[in-house]
């Protein structure tokens, strides 16, 4: 006989076993993707989150697209998910939100940005904030807000060119998209608070899309301190608001105050602080991140840069005054400059991933997706196949001159960097007339030189490690 202590070894080993065998071969009604679960637990969430220098295909998908296909298993952060990097996939996704599936993000994600967030809203909910925004970021707003775009970038550039050196990403996050927008939103003034709002953003920003391991010194750990930060400042701002209320609305965050204050309303005041917070960080880092690029793409394509001029001169000159400003015509008069705005965010690849939940069992192509499980679109799979772009890794603007119904129709499909289906990113209009107004005045104003940086880095978000400095002066 074998003592008792051999048999419960035994049994433990044979349910590690068994709890092993289990991880790596989820159950389904059907066919599986291919693919692998990893270690269980942590899945694959080491190689999702490793570093590359790449504007290719993160190595991460495109390894497992080599290997498993367009639609392969993984395992992220404790979570089984289907990854899509098929284009009929995707718009299947999108389109069919609140039928088969439904906006969802990992845990570690809704502790960063708030169990109330928007991204994380479903039915009634999501579309009465969504129309919430819109009354900031609308069209109509937007007409009145380009004046004040415009006078930021001006003053924002006049300074860059009595500086010497500036590091462009920091300096149009800083003053020209931040403080703007914390300025439309919630009044508030970089100059006069004594609080810092946009360190605690920047700290909050670094740690966004890294591992999940909240102990001190990491980056995941600072990023949810940043975000206290941000949440105590905003609450703050709520209450004094709501102690000395102003007779006249504004700011967004006065059409929010009145919101909470109506009795009928469903807005709390949980979600509306997640929703101040979600429009600080969406309408100022991915922004001054493209700006970024798209500043170093016209450094280093200097055909695209001439042509860029070509249009803005000739839009100055239609005027006939140079300092008159620009009026909604003239923004929609950029032709080149919004396929130079297409291209660069289809390069960019801010947004590394776009996650769903499936809301019931769904068939695709032979495969099956389970019920509860993620989904997650992978859009620079899209933006960077050769077979949807040619020479998917170059620069190249006029690839959007092209605007048949056919080409029109497939773009849905295979251009997803505002992110699609009725949760297609409500700020995007801001964001394009941010970065046209913006190159409006750089190239028709100055010129630059690049000093140094302007390297990328994914983690697997875009990230400029050593920023990208410029030397601007006037043009002659």
């Amino acid at each position: 006989m074998f003592p008792p202590l051999v048999y419960v070894i035994v049994i433990l080993i044979i349910a590690l076993l068994n709890w092993l065998y289990s991880w790596r071969n989820p159950r389904c009604n059907g066919v599986l993707p291919p693919g692998s679960m990893g270690w269980p637990l942590l899945g694959e969430s080491f190689s999702f989150f490793s570093r590359n220098t790449s504007f290719g295909i993160p190595p991460f998908v495109k390894d497992r697209m080599q290997r498993y296909g367009p639609v392969f298993k993984t395992s992220l952060v404790g979570r089984p998910v289907i990854v899509s990097t098929d284009a009929d996939l995707n718009y299947l996704v999108f389109q069919q939100e609140g039928q088969l599936f439904q906006s969802w993000y990992p845990d570690t994600f809704t502790e960063i940005f708030g169990r109330q967030n928007v991204g994380s809203l479903h039915g009634f909910m999501y579309k009465y904030l969504k129309n919430m925004v819109l009354k900031l970021f609308g069209p109509e707003s937007l007409k009145k807000m380009l004046v004040d775009v415009e006078q930021a970038a001006n003053a924002s550039l006049k300074r860059w060119s009595m500086e010497g050196v500036v590091d462009v990403k920091e300096a149009t996050a800083k003053v020209m998209i931040f403080d703007l927008t914390a300025k439309k939103l919630i009044s508030y003034d970089s100059e006069s608070s004594s609080e810092n709002l946009r360190e605690s953003f920047v700290a909050f920003i670094q740690g966004l899309i890294s591992f999940p391991l909240d102990i001190p010194g990491t980056a995941y750990h600072k990023c949810l301190k940043g975000r206290r930060q941000a949440m105590r400042l905003l609450k703050n701002m709520l209450q004094e608001r709501r102690e000395r209320p102003r007779k006249v609305q504004g700011d967004f965050f006065d059409y929010v105050l009145e919101e909470l204050q109506r009795e009928d309303t469903v807005l709390t005041e949980a979600i509306a602080l997640d929703l101040m917070f979600v429009l600080l960080f969406a309408s100022f880092e991915t922004t001054s991140l493209a700006l970024t690029l798209a500043t170093k793409l016209l450094s280093d394509h200097p055909l695209v840069l001439k042509q860029m001029r070509e249009e803005h001169d000739a839009i100055i000159k239609q005027k006939g005054d140079a300092d008159s400003g620009l009026t909604w015509s003239d923004y929609k008069c950029m032709k080149l400059t919004f396929q130079v705005i297409n291209e660069t965010v289809r390069l960019a690849n801010i947004v590394p991933g776009i996650f769903r939940k499936s809301l019931r069992e769904t068939k695709f192509k032979g495969y099956t997706i389970p019920a509860g499980w993620a989904v997650m679109v992978c859009p620079p799979a899209v933006h960077l196949d050769p077979s949807k772009y040619k020479d998917p890794l170059d620069f190249n603007p006029w690839r959007w001159e092209a605007s048949t119904h056919t080409q029109r129709v497939q773009g849905v499909k295979n251009f997803m960097a505002f992110g699609g289906g009725m949760r297609f990113c409500v700020g995007t209009d801001f964001t394009k007339v941010q970065m046209a107004v913006f190159l409006h005045c750089l190239v028709t104003k100055y010129k630059w030189d690049p000093i140094k940086g302007g390297n990328i880095l994914r983690t697997p978000g875009l990230q400029f490690p050593d920023g990208f400095h410029i030397q601007l002066s006037e043009r002659d």
